[in-house]
């Protein structure tokens, strides 16, 4: 005669380790302290991005306002003021972009525990820290609130001049594309069981 199944409940939901599959959710196993350290990390990556834009610019305003730096190639420092979205287009939308900034970055922080592994903090944070270094100058530059210009500095010559901000936004959507590409987030049907 064989044990009736043992039910129980891990991290909320209900397992058996009868004669029937037992299902064991492994991403909640020890995701207290793995979230906590993905928090820290997180905004470590932020504050580290805002405070690399915000002193690049403050630098290149007081540096750049009368001359450009030629550095290599086409290469060169050139200051610019953009009251538009990336790369100049969009003049005169900055309290839009103002909004949406503070929308992603929000977004980002709320659904933060969808996004696996260290790979995926490090570019939560590049693209919250880049998204609030150009809203910290719509916010608070030139003409006042969310009215502002975003400081663009690094010209390319063939490429619209930007940021280091704008830099940390697409170095951390491509991180992101890259983790949620290789993990992709797992649905009730594909659960992984033990036996």
């Amino acid at each position: 005669m064989s044990d009736p199944p043992i039910e129980s409940s891990v991290n909320g939901r209900d397992v058996s380790n009868g004669e029937s599959n037992l299902i064991v959710d492994h991403d909640a196993a020890g995701s207290g302290r793995s979230s906590q350290t993905s928090a820290w990390l997180i905004w470590g990556v932020l504050v580290a991005a805002l405070a690399l834009d915000m002193g690049t610019k403050a630098w290149a305003m007081a540096s750049l306002d009368d001359h450009d730096v030629a550095l290599i190639g086409s290469l060169r420092l050139n200051l610019v003021r953009n009251s538009g979205s990336a790369f100049r287009t969009g003049e005169g939308l900055g309290p839009l972009l103002g909004l949406v900034a503070i929308v992603v970055v929000v977004g980002l922080f709320r659904y933060r525990s969808r996004i696996p592994g260290r790979w995926g903090a490090i570019g939560i944070g590049l693209l919250a820290g880049g998204a609030a270094g150009n809203l910290v100058d719509r916010l608070f530059r030139d003409a006042g609130w969310l009215r502002g210009s975003v400081v663009d500095f690094i010209d390319l010559q063939w490429w619209p001049v930007f940021n280091l901000a704008d830099t940390w936004i697409v170095i951390g959507a491509l991180i992101l594309v890259v983790v949620m590409a290789r993990h992709p987030e797992p649905t009730a049907d594909h659960r992984p069981a033990v036996r």
